[in-house]
């Protein structure tokens, strides 16, 4: 085998499963190298772009610690200018630019990933998941509100074809794609649009209009080979058997997604592929483990002056509030909660750097496998750790969220039991779709799905911490999708959490890349 295998990702978002892939290392080496990567998203194809540049580096400057610390473009100017070498590789990396298949740029990138991939003798893969707001349950239902949406002129509905023309023109021994589990139960003209994407992903080349294209066998990760048919060709028993669930895997989240392994009839000739191992943890890892070590911050505020001491007098008036509550329906109050107020301190509302002196910010992780995939102790701190600002109203909501979690085994409180006192000032409160508004990301129970609407806000993205009364930051939700901490977010905090939220974790794929490497050994 060639010493390098080549990585195309495709619609890498700020690049998760190209981060799972070429972190992925055996015998002291790293084999996947990311030829290519392809985004149309300005602020997440910056992230794309600095990352591939703190990738051509064995030891890693001071100068790029000193920019994303600042986080002054002007900074990042300098940086990409005194390393012109490295920061022209990764824009050569990253096409020079934010482009977008199947748009105007689509000729242009086929043009720059054949021009990639020119010339290598050794292995390619193709990675990467075509947009899910056309699949996903949520996306689905918003769309059946819009007058004369109907799903047959979406064109999202068929991004995924855009993935058959790279796959076409860099026939690679093997492929990932990935995409949200509504995709298995989403239809067009009546019929599940999961079943033509199986079949189109076989023979691509055919779907493009190229008779003499590859074709692929479909895998999942995680369910057993079935046997082959007197044709050679393998089928699942069930769609659901290509969906990953991502806590069974070490990774602290429960984020369910569907993953297929495409793979070049030729390679299966000497070698098929093996499933992914189950994590042997006794127990899933928690929220505690992965953001417990990180700074707490205070959330800021909204409509009122933003001061600790403000955000300390809301939090007292909050803890007598809630305490009262407690009491007046039955429900045993929380050690914590009684002495909240008192033993609270004026927090900083974090920033784009949060300082740490002289302590680690991962002494919560339970294994050092963990510690050393996170920790990077050259940032000499935390990045992309600002917490939001909040209403005070939602101080209150936010304390009653966390301290029920902390009495009822880690469960967040639905409408219905929200006392009346606390209760949002929206009409539709009592109709059913409020039932689960607000849910805190509970200590000891594995977080839960990190999706791009944590940009939106943070009701559903609580911190557990009574004391700090706020949303998670764009860091803890990163470290939720395993991003290492030197993985700096470009762009505003909304495009931040936006990046995060759409992104495949980086520790999964690279669970992924050592399925990929052992077909291709």
């Amino acid at each position: 085998m060639s010493s390098n295998i080549l990585i195309v990702d495709l619609f890498a978002g700020p690049g998760g499963l190209g981060e799972g892939f070429s972190s992925f290392s055996c015998s002291g080496r790293r084999p996947f190298q990311l030829a290519a990567s392809v985004e149309r998203e300005a602020s997440a194809h910056k992230t794309l772009t600095l990352r591939a540049f703190f990738r051509q580096f064995d030891e890693v400057p001071n100068e790029y610690y000193e920019y994303v610390r600042a986080g002054n473009p002007k900074l990042r100017e300098e940086l990409f200018g005194q390393f012109k070498p490295e920061s022209e590789a990764a824009n050569t990396e990253t096409l020079g630019g934010p482009k977008a298949l199947g748009e105007e740029d689509h000729n242009e990138i086929i043009r720059r990933v054949k021009s990639a991939v020119r010339g290598h003798q050794g292995p390619k893969v193709v990675i990467g998941g075509p947009p899910c707001q056309a699949y996903s349950v949520v996306g689905r239902a918003r769309n059946k509100g819009k007058d004369g949406y109907t799903p047959e002129t979406d064109n999202r509905h068929f991004l995924y074809r855009e993935y058959l023309s790279i796959l076409d023109e860099v026939q690679p021994e093997i492929f990932v794609m990935e995409n949200v589990r509504g995709i298995l139960s989403a239809k067009v003209h009546g019929s599940l649009i999961f079943d033509s994407i199986l079949g189109d992903l076989k023979n691509p080349g055919k779907v493009v209009g190229d008779d003499n294209g590859s074709e692929y066998e479909i895998f999942s990760l995680v369910a057993p080979l079935p046997d082959a048919d007197a044709f050679g060709h393998r089928s699942y028993p069930s769609s659901s058997d290509y969906l990953i669930k991502a806590e069974e895997f070490g990774i602290p989240q429960t984020r369910h997604r569907v993953i297929l392994l495409g793979v070049r009839r030729d390679v299966l000739k000497t070698r098929t592929p093996e499933i992914l191992g189950r994590s042997d943890a006794s127990a899933p890892l928690t929220t505690h483990d992965v953001i417990g070590g990180l700074p707490p911050l205070r959330s800021g505020l909204t409509k009122v002056d933003n001061t600790s001491d403000k955000w300390l007098e809301i939090l007292n008036d909050a803890a007598s509030t809630v305490e009262e509550e407690f009491m007046k329906a039955g429900y045993e109050v929380p050690p914590e909660l009684a002495v909240v107020g008192k033993r609270a301190q004026p927090l900083s509302q974090g920033g784009n750097f949060v300082e740490v002196a002289a302590r680690s910010v991962s002494n919560t992780f339970p294994n050092d496998a963990l510690r050393e995939w996170f920790e990077d102790p050259l940032i000499g701190g935390v990045l992309n750790h600002h917490a939001r600002s909040h209403m005070p109203a939602d101080i209150y909501r936010y304390l009653f969220c966390s301290a029920f979690a902390l009495s009822q085994s880690g469960a967040s409180p639905t409408a219905n039991v929200f006392p009346e006192s606390l209760i949002p000032k929206h009409k539709n409160w009592k109709s059913g779709h409020f039932v689960d508004r607000f849910k805190v990301q509970a200590h000891s129970r594995t977080p839960s799905t990190v999706t791009s609407h944590i940009a939106k806000d943070g009701h559903y993205f609580i911190h557990y911490d009574l004391g700090q009364c706020r949303s998670l930051t764009v860091r803890e939700a990163a470290r939720i999708q395993t991003f290492p901490d030197n993985y700096y977010f470009e762009g505003n905090r909304t495009e931040q959490y936006v990046q995060v939220g759409n992104a495949v974790p980086p520790l999964l794929a690279n669970q992924i890349a050592g399925v990929v490497f052992d077909l291709l050994r």
